[in-house]
């Protein structure tokens, strides 16, 4: 299977890998080059592929690699980019009243299996999660796309697991409620 590896194979999948990273990321420049590592080194081990899983399922996950590696760098490194000043508590407490029930109940979601075979869906998700901030959005990536548990994900942000989990609460509520405004919310 490994002969059938070849650059124009690949390329087909840089695209999907490419969006991929970017909702990791957050940074288009960042992305395009853990998918060129991706690519190097697919075509370096292509003789380790086994086909045990589609051509697909062994670039993501040679990508997740590729990520956490750019991650860890980044978090070694001073950060230049100073905060947008979003506060996300201010985000979060909008959505309930005083008393702790919804301010404004979220609808009822049709057919959510439908919607994820739908490619303008996944475009959709990528706005809502750009619009979050950076930590909740990685912190959610990490685990909901990624599979990293909350320790894994703690170690490599160097977070506490109740801050990890905090983040994740507010990734779901943010994705939720965009999600029903850009997507649920319209007649499909």
């Amino acid at each position: 299977m490994s002969a059938a590896i070849n650059l124009d194979v690949l390329n087909e999948h840089r695209s999907y890998l490419v969006r991929y990273a970017i909702l990791q990321l957050r940074d288009p420049h960042l992305a395009e080059d853990a998918v060129q590592e991706t690519l190097v080194a697919a075509i370096e081990s292509k003789s380790k592929f086994s086909a045990q899983s589609s051509l697909r399922t062994w670039l993501v996950g040679i990508l997740k690699h590729k990520i956490l590696d750019v991650l860890r760098k980044r978090s070694r490194e001073p950060q230049l980019n100073v905060p947008d000043g979003e506060d996300e508590s201010e985000l979060v407490d909008a959505l309930f009243k005083e008393n702790g029930h919804w301010a404004d109940p979220p609808q009822t979601w049709a057919n959510p299996e439908q919607s994820m075979e739908n490619t303008h869906f996944w475009e959709i998700f990528e706005q809502c999660n750009q619009h979050m901030p950076i930590n909740t959005a990685r912190v959610f990536m990490m685990r909901e796309f990624m599979d990293m548990t909350t320790e894994e994900i703690c170690q490599e942000l160097a977070i506490s697991t109740t801050n990890c989990w905090v983040l994740l609460h507010r990734a779901r509520l943010s994705l939720r409620e965009c999600l029903d405004l850009k997507w649920f919310g319209i007649a499909r």
